[in-house]
């Protein structure tokens, strides 16, 4: 087994559009150079068209499993416990604002909900 990337065949790579390569980008939050998404479009092309084959395989009968493994994990009993005060928490948190935990943005561009 080489060190070498895997190659990637024309099919793959002229899936996708350098335009859809740098929206994916965005939305993963990331900043490409123009030299990485022609690189990238035969990446994400090899990843889209190896999901195609899968999605062919006949899984007809075939369970869903987490694991291949016969296994459990140790049940416990569901039993409440006590509440977390609300100044405890507040005093935990990075940020408040009143009775509200201050969290960053996460999703979207920033314009709101």
């Amino acid at each position: 087994m080489s060190g070498s990337p895997p190659s990637h065949t024309p099919d793959a790579d002229s899936s996708l559009t350098a335009a859809q390569v740098r929206k994916v980008a965005s939305l993963a939050k990331l900043e490409l150079a123009d030299g990485e998404v022609e690189r990238l479009r035969g990446e994400l092309g090899a990843i889209l068209t190896h999901a195609q084959r899968l999605q062919a395989l006949n899984l007809d009968g075939v369970e869903p499993l987490t694991t291949p493994l016969e296994m459990t994990g140790p049940m416990a009993e569901d039993v409440p416990s006590g509440v977390l005060a609300t100044e405890a928490l507040h005093a935990m948190a990075p940020a408040t604002d009143g009775a509200f935990i201050k969290v960053p943005k996460v999703l979207g561009d920033g314009g709101g909900a």
